[in-house]
């Protein structure tokens, strides 16, 4: 709701009916970690598993959750499953290397500058 700035008086400008109501239980499991817990979801899976109770349950695999997050953990673990960390690595890598190349040039032209002018 917000207030209308030319006459004063409140209007609604929020949308209704967005938020979904067919909820139902929905398992999400973090394989690495070895976690999974059953809540209310609206996620869309394919894939089911046997749960804890012998019930059916649609299964969501999800890559981190609080068992294998360092925020939760305390631990400094890097949980990498699409190779970014290794990109940003290799990424930092490069750009070093190129400052140190362009270091070297830098250095190399200075020299042959103060040589010229030194023989003159």
């Amino acid at each position: 709701m917000t207030t209308d700035l030319y006459s004063g008086t409140i209007v609604q400008i929020m949308k209704s009916n967005l938020h979904p109501t067919e909820y139902r239980p929905v398992v999400f499991s973090d394989d690495v970690a070895g976690f999974a817990f059953l809540t209310q979801s609206t996620a869309q899976t394919t894939e089911t598993i046997k749960w804890e109770d012998g019930n059916e349950y649609p299964l969501v695999k999800v890559h981190i959750s609080s068992a294998s997050h360092p925020f939760f953990t305390g631990e400094e673990r890097i949980v990498d499953t699409e190779g970014r960390v290794d990109r940003f690595k290799n990424r930092a890598a490069a750009a070093e290397k190129r400052k140190e190349q362009l270091a070297s040039k830098a250095k190399k032209a200075a020299a042959n500058k103060a040589k010229k002018a030194s023989d003159k």
